[in-house]
């Protein structure tokens, strides 16, 4: 091979990228050892952008089209580099090329729930996931703020980056959106249209422009979630008397599993009935329930029973569980 075939490879006349595969949102051309041949052509394809910088300074920015390299196409160069006295000579840049086609169905979710004061249930904590969308429109602020001197930047790199400022940004509209949590599946669009907002001047600092913002759904952590359900079965039976009932129903396979067996459901729904009575009666005077504990022919077993079956069945407590063990086993020992 002889020195003029060597040294015309080293020379770069077309620079273009085909952008193979998804996912990459800046790249810069190869040029390392070569240099840009002087009315050679650029090509920016539709949704891509490309920029020359001169020893670490934003240059020219190209927009889609098909160029011919020289002092009239590369004005800033030119001034940088010098050549305002005319040049014909392969010279040295870098160029990276950006795509600006819309990100689509972007995830975002917030590892850890969120502590937000809740109108009716006090502090509670809160997950939340969604979608969003968002582009490149700022192709130099973005290599200034983002991309940087990577050879290839990609949707994952920036994502890492942009779920923080969202996942802190719906801590913040929870907090401040004052609506109880109760009335936020009817609200996720409201929500989400507070976040799209919020979050637009906070990602266009980045080059980015955010299109669209979509909360999915807002729930509790586990033990809350039951509680809840818990609440919600109460209001669900409309009365005490009425839930006691189906408590007491609800409690026969577990009675079944349980030494007395079967034998001790009749006087569990007894208990319940005559439990249920007594608040039912309370609520409607204004006044407590007036409880008496089992008579001594009274089925303190039932009692412990029934207990045992609103902790399993998540409607009491562990600690309020002992407690009131320990009140009927006392009464049935005195």
């Amino acid at each position: 091979m002889g020195l003029g075939s060597f040294l015309r490879k080293q020379l770069v006349d077309i620079l273009q990228w085909t952008e193979e595969g998804d996912g990459v949102l800046a790249w810069r051309f190869p040029m390392e050892d070569m240099e840009i041949q002087y009315g050679g052509s650029l090509t920016v394809r539709d949704s891509q952008a490309a920029i020359f910088v001169n020893e670490g300074k934003v240059a020219d920015v190209f927009g889609p089209g098909m160029y011919k390299l020289s002092t009239r196409t590369l004005p800033l160069l030119t001034a940088l580099q010098h050549w305002d006295k005319g040049f014909e000579s392969p010279f040295k840049s870098d160029v990276i090329f950006f795509s600006t086609r819309l990100q689509l169905g972007r995830r975002w979710g917030t590892a850890q729930p969120v502590t937000v004061r809740d109108s009716e249930f006090g502090m509670v904590r809160l997950r939340a996931h969604g979608v969003y969308s968002y582009h490149v429109v700022d192709v130099q602020q973005f290599y200034k703020e983002i991309a940087g001197t990577r050879a290839v930047y990609t949707v994952n790199d920036l994502e890492a980056q942009l779920r923080n400022l969202v996942v802190a940004g719906m801590a913040d509209a929870l907090g401040k959106s004052g609506v109880p949590f109760l009335d936020l599946a009817a609200n996720q669009a409201l929500l989400a249209e507070r976040m799209l907002e919020q979050l637009t001047p906070v990602f266009a600092r980045y080059g980015v422009r955010l299109d669209s913002f979509a909360v999915e759904s807002v729930s509790l952590p586990e033990e809350l979630q039951k509680a809840l359900d818990t609440r919600i079965a109460v209001g669900m039976a409309g009365d005490m008397d009425r839930f006691t009932r189906y408590q007491a129903a609800t409690s026969i396979p577990l009675a079944a599993q349980n030494e007395g067996g079967i034998a001790g459901i009749g006087a569990g729904i007894a208990a319940g009935a005559a439990l249920g009575q007594a608040m039912t009666q309370a609520l409607g005077s204004g006044q407590a329930p007036v409880t008496t504990a089992p008579g001594p022919g009274g089925d303190f077993a039932a009692r412990l029973q029934q207990l045992k079956g609103l902790l399993e069945q998540g409607l009491i407590t562990q600690q309020d569980y002992e407690t009131a063990k320990a009140d009927v086993l006392r009464k049935l020992t005195s």
